[in-house]
């Protein structure tokens, strides 16, 4: 969920909550002042009639006029109702139709009986008051919840425009372009900061990236001469007949780690290549010809190692560096054959969609991913370890999905378009 919608939610859930409490205490005390100033009046009105009973000893008459209404019943000698205030109805003779009401209940003395009166005010007005207080205050929460609604998606939307575009440059930056990160001009300290810091951090990331492309550049360079050197005069030594049996095993395990340093220096340098994108030459490859090429060119590895070959292809075309395709097939095949067995089986699947090679093996299933992790390599293969984990950077690279999985003792590359 996008920060600008959380702080959406949060804003008008709150906000609604906070209105909704307010319009309820606001309510319910327009209620309570209203009911007080109608219970006010039926106190008026009980005054008035202890005040005529005093003053000519018996009770005015029963009225029934203007929303009020006065009611009298006499009570026993020793008989007696307690003074409240309660919430009735009001029958409104002009309207026939009942109405709320509030009624006061006392009891009056006149000479020797007392009386029961009931002083009965329409609460209509009030109610009336109170619902349109009510629709009001709802109109006014529905009217701002909206305005804020509005204004967050677009004001706010305003404001961190400049947000959304340096994240989109960061999401797009790459070394190897020559693009520099541009911000927008805004007034917001921290967004001010935070592209500042942008722009300082690509300049140092750009400045150690040349650095370190220098050093290995050059690092490869140096390395491949004194490489070669000793290549050459090991040939040249390799061929002197003095050697004795004991020297020229030397010699040769000597040749050997050469050889793989120095295929070591290689893959080092193009897995260094292939993260920083510096491989260019692409064009579209029909690899299901070049998967049956490459089948052809290791059919003397198969012949050697008695290992049966099945291919399913289909044609398939894909748009990337033919290079780095030769590069991928040639780690999965060389991989399939180093890691099978005698008179094994290799299949070798192209559909649309999916390249699958699967050989048997090995009776268990590898480590998970850790087969496209660097240097990791079965303890009796004789590999640098490198050649899975540049398929899978030349997979990366591309969007490919490259994945490994074990079923029915075959070991499975399956790399999805």
């Amino acid at each position: 969920m996008k920060l600008a919608q959380k702080y959406n939610r949060v804003n008008l859930f709150t906000t609604l909550i906070i209105l909704v409490m307010s319009g309820a205490i606001y309510y319910f005390a327009i209620h309570y002042i209203l009911t007080s100033k109608l219970d006010n009046d039926l106190k008026i009105e009980e005054e008035e009639i202890i005040a005529s009973v005093q003053k000519y000893n018996k009770l005015p008459l029963p009225s029934d006029f203007k929303d009020q209404k006065v009611t009298y019943k006499e009570l026993g000698t020793t008989e007696e109702v307690e003074r409240y205030f309660v919430n009735t109805s009001y029958y409104n003779q002009d309207e026939k139709d009942s109405e709320p009401g509030r009624s006061l209940i006392t009891t009056v003395k006149a000479g020797d009986r007392s009386y029961a009166v009931t002083i009965t005010k329409s609460s209509l007005e009030a109610e009336d008051l109170v619902r349109l207080i009510f629709l009001i205050t709802l109109g006014v929460i529905i009217l701002l919840l909206i305005s804020l609604t509005v204004v967050n998606r677009f004001i706010l939307s305003s404001l961190w425009r400049p947000f959304y575009d340096i994240l989109k440059q960061l999401k797009a930056f790459n070394l190897a372009d020559k693009n520099e990160v541009s911000v927008q001009q805004t007034q917001i300290d921290e967004f001010q900061e935070l592209n500042q810091s942008v722009i300082a951090m690509s300049a140092r990331v750009r400045q150690d990236y040349k650095e370190l492309k220098s050093f290995t550049d050059n690092a490869s360079h140096e390395m491949m001469t004194p490489l070669a050197v000793i290549n050459s005069k090991l040939d040249t030594l390799i061929q002197t007949e003095a050697l004795s049996d004991r020297q020229g095993e030397l010699i040769e395990d000597v040749y050997l780690a050469v050889n793989k340093l120095s295929r070591l220096n290689q893959s080092l340098l193009l897995l260094a290549k292939i993260e920083n994108n510096l491989i260019k030459d692409e064009e579209d490859v029909s690899l299901d010809i070049l998967v049956a090429q490459k089948l052809r060119q290791f059919n003397e590895l198969f012949i050697a190692n008695e290992i049966q070959v099945e291919k399913k292809l289909e044609a398939r075309q894909l748009y990337m560096s033919k290079y780095l395709a030769d590069i991928m097939l040639n780690n999965l095949i060389n991989n399939a054959i180093r890691h099978n067995v005698q008179n094994g089986e290799i299949l070798v699947e192209l559909s649309a969609g999916v390249l699958s090679i699967s050989n048997t093996g090995a009776g268990k299933a590898l480590d998970g991913n850790r087969p496209f992790e660097r240097f990791y390599k079965d303890p009796a293969s004789e590999g640098a370890g490198l050649g899975l984990a540049i398929t899978s950077q030349i997979c990366n690279l591309y969007h490919y999905k490259l994945s490994y999985s074990y079923r029915a003792g075959r070991h499975i590359f399956s790399i999805k378009f």
